[in-house]
């Protein structure tokens, strides 16, 4: 199997070195009638035929003096157009938003297992500048603790955010969450966010 592979590549080159050596000289002869007729030196091709050559070279390119060589051809500049400017979608103005009250605004009393919460929040120029906790939980010393834990940083997170909408304090759930429903009852009397 491998000596036929080889075989049939030996033959498939001789082949193709054939049919090149065959255009060459058919080539040759077209150059030799294009030539003047009183042109005594040889060319490349006439002293090529003169001499014998093996069937397995590759025949040389044919150089002629009367071949003209290539011209760069000269490539059109292409100069961008202006192109107009997108149209900028102008939005509709938005409506009216009622502005938060000025004060100070009790929340609601929410109920939690632990006793009753209920927050108080100030507002000035629309922003919340205070959140006071007039009752926190109270059923047991360990229900006050948290509370009295909880609060400060439960109204740190609402002054950094100026909203109701932020996390528990981790050991402070029923704490936490009557507060925030209280500032939230508070922050919808003063038409707030």
């Amino acid at each position: 199997m491998r000596a036929r592979a080889v075989a049939a590549a030996v033959f498939a080159s001789a082949c193709i070195l054939f049919a090149g050596w065959e255009s060459g000289t058919s080539h040759n002869a077209a150059l030799r009638s294009t030539l003047p007729a009183g042109n005594p030196s040889p060319t490349v091709a006439s002293r090529r035929e003169s001499s014998p050559t093996p069937a397995t070279s590759v025949p040389a390119p044919i150089e002629t003096a009367d071949t003209p060589s290539p011209t760069p051809t000269p490539v059109p500049s292409v100069t961008p157009s202006a192109v107009p400017p997108a149209p900028v979608a102008v939005a509709p103005p938005a409506p009216p938003v009622p502005s938060a009250l000025n004060g100070t605004f009790p929340g609601a009393l929410e109920q939690t297992p632990y006793g009753t919460v209920r927050v108080a929040v100030t507002i000035v120029a629309g922003r919340i500048t205070d959140v006071a906790a007039l009752k926190l939980t109270d059923a047991g010393s360990t229900s006050e603790q948290i509370s009295a834990y909880a609060a400060p940083i439960l109204r740190a997170e609402v002054l950094a955010s100026q909203s109701a909408r932020v996390g528990t304090v981790s050991g402070a759930t029923y704490t936490s969450a009557g507060y925030l429903s209280s500032l939230q009852a508070a922050l919808t009397s003063a038409r707030f966010g």
